[in-house]
C-alpha cells in the first residue's frame, strides 16, 4: 500500500453535534478516529434546534432520521405575549410551511447528540478498533509538520495523528492553538443568552413557543419532549462583561435583575433557575475564520463559523460541515491537506448563510427601553395580522436553499 492510499488517523476535539456527526461518518468510512471531550459525560438538555433544507437532507443521508423522529418536539409555532400572558401575535409553523421561526422538525440539542452517539457506537461495534471516544479529557498542545500532527492531552499520553479537527465550539481551544487568539475571530454582538429546563407552568398554551419583550431582555418558554418540562430561553441586551464567564452566581444575579417583576411567568422562570442543572449562559458572538484550514488542522461547526444562537443555524451548519468533511477525507485518505482544502471550499457558502441573523440582530430582537418594548409589541401585532400575513410569508419563504456538493457517501449498516 503506497502512502497515498494509507488510512489516516483523525483526532476530533469536541463531542458536540459537529464532532459526533463527523466521527460517525469517519468510522463508517473505515477511518480510525479519536474523539476527546473535556466534559465528563455527554451533555443533556440544551436549546431546541431545527432540521430543514440541506441539514435535513444530510440527516436523511446519514440515516439518523428514525432516531430524530423518536425525539422530535411538537411545536405549533411561536406566540408573543404581554405581561398578563395575552397573545398579541403568532407565527404558526403551518402558516409558514415550516420556514418561519419554528420548523417542521425540532429536536433538543442534547437529544440530537444522543441520536448521533447511539449511531456512532453502533458503527464502532460493526468496525471494532476504529473509534477511541474519551470523555473527561482534552487537547492541550499540537505541533504539525508536513506528514502529521503531534498532539498532547490533559490526561492521555501524547500521540501523532494525520488530521486534527477542532469541533470544540465558540471558545475553541483548538482554534487558539493552531490559528491564534479569540480576539482575531470573535465579534461581540451586543448581548448574552441563557437557557435551562424548567417545569411547565400549568396554564401555558400547549405546544407553543411563547415569548415576551421587556426592557433590556426577552424571555420565553419553549415546549420540551416531556410535556411536564419546558425550556426557559432568555436574551439580554447589554455591554460585554467578561467577569460573567464561568461565574454562575453572577449569571443568576443578572437574570434575576433583568426579569424580576416582568409579569407573565417570570416568577416560575426565576424559581426554576437556582436548581437548574443544565444552565447555559454565554455571550452572543460572531465567529469569522477566513480560512478554516491550517495545514493538517481544520475547524468545524461553531469553532469555524458562528452567528450566535440568534441565527438558529449553528446545528445545521455543523451537521452539513461534518458530513462534507468526512466525505472529503474518505475520498482521498492519503492526501489529508488536499481533502481539507476541498472541504474549505465546500462549506464556505453554508457557513456564510448560517451566520445571517434574521430580524436585524439584537437591537431588533431585544428592546432597550419601555418605549422600544411597546413599539416591538405594536410592530408584532401588525406584522402577524391577517392583512400582513401574505407579505410576511413571502419574506420568510424567499430564502435560498443551497444544494449539497456531490460527495461520496459511506454505506450505512442496516439500511
Amino acid at each position: 500500500m503506497n502512502d497515498f492510499d494509507r488510512t489516516p488517523h483523525v483526532l476530533v476535539s469536541g463531542a458536540g453535534i459537529a464532532g459526533l456527526a463527523l466521527a460517525l461518518q469517519l468510522v463508517r468510512s473505515g477511518i480510525r478516529t479519536t474523539v476527546v471531550e473535556r466534559a465528563a459525560a455527554p451533555r443533556a438538555g440544551g436549546q431546541a434546534v431545527d432540521l430543514r433544507g440541506a441539514s435535513r437532507e444530510v440527516a436523511e443521508r446519514m440515516g439518523i432520521m428514525p432516531g430524530v423522529d423518536r425525539y422530535r418536539v411538537h411545536e405549533e409555532g411561536m406566540s408573543y405575549v404581554d405581561g398578563e400572558g395575552k397573545v398579541f401575535g403568532r407565527m404558526s409553523m403551518a402558516d409558514f410551511d415550516g420556514e418561519g421561526a419554528v420548523a417542521e422538525i425540532e429536536i433538543a440539542r442534547g437529544d440530537l447528540a444522543e441520536v448521533l452517539l447511539d449511531a456512532l457506537r453502533t458503527a464502532a461495534d460493526v468496525a471494532p478498533g476504529l473509534l477511541d471516544l474519551r470523555f473527561g479529557d482534552r487537547l492541550t498542545a499540537l505541533t504539525q509538520d508536513a506528514t502529521g500532527v503531534d498532539v498532547e492531552f490533559e490526561h492521555a499520553e501524547p500521540d501523532r495523528v494525520d488530521v486534527v479537527v477542532g469541533a470544540d465550539g465558540v471558545h475553541s481551544l483548538t482554534r487558539r492553538l493552531a490559528f491564534g487568539p479569540d480576539e482575531q475571530f470573535a465579534t461581540y454582538l451586543g448581548g448574552y443568552m441563557a437557557f435551562f429546563t424548567m417545569l411547565t407552568p400549568a396554564d401555558l398554551e400547549e405546544n407553543w413557543f411563547a415569548l415576551r419583550f421587556v426592557p433590556g431582555a426577552t424571555f420565553g418558554i419553549r415546549p420540551d419532549l416531556d410535556p411536564t418540562t419546558s425550556k426557559a430561553i432568555l436574551t439580554f441586551r447589554m455591554d460585554r462583561d467578561p467577569s460573567l464567564r464561568g461565574d454562575r452566581a453572577a449569571q443568576e444575579a443578572l437574570i434575576r435583575e433583568r426579569i424580576a417583576g416582568a409579569g407573565w411567568h417570570a416568577p416560575a422562570v426565576l424559581e426554576a433557575l437556582g436548581a437548574a442543572s443544565d444552565l447555559y449562559f454565554d455571550e452572543l458572538v460572531r465567529i469569522d475564520v477566513p480560512d478554516v484550514t491550517n495545514g493538517r488542522v481544520v475547524l468545524l461547526g461553531d469553532a469555524a463559523s458562528c452567528g450566535s444562537p440568534m441565527t438558529g443555524q449553528g446545528t445545521a451548519t455543523a451537521l452539513i460541515g461534518a458530513y462534507l468533511l468526512a466525505a472529503r477525507i474518505a475520498a482521498t485518505p492519503g492526501d489529508a491537506p488536499g481533502a481539507l482544502r476541498r472541504y474549505t471550499d465546500d462549506i464556505a457558502p453554508f457557513a456564510e448563510k448560517g451566520k445571517e441573523i434574521p430580524g436585524g440582530g439584537i437591537k431588533r430582537m431585544v428592546p432597550a427601553t419601555r418605549f422600544e418594548a411597546a413599539v416591538s409589541r405594536a410592530m408584532t401585532r401588525v406584522m402577524f395580522s391577517k392583512a400582513m400575513l401574505p407579505l410576511v410569508r413571502r419574506m420568510f419563504s424567499g430564502g435560498e436553499t443551497l444544494p449539497l456538493p456531490e460527495v461520496a457517501v459511506p454505506v450505512v449498516p442496516g439500511r
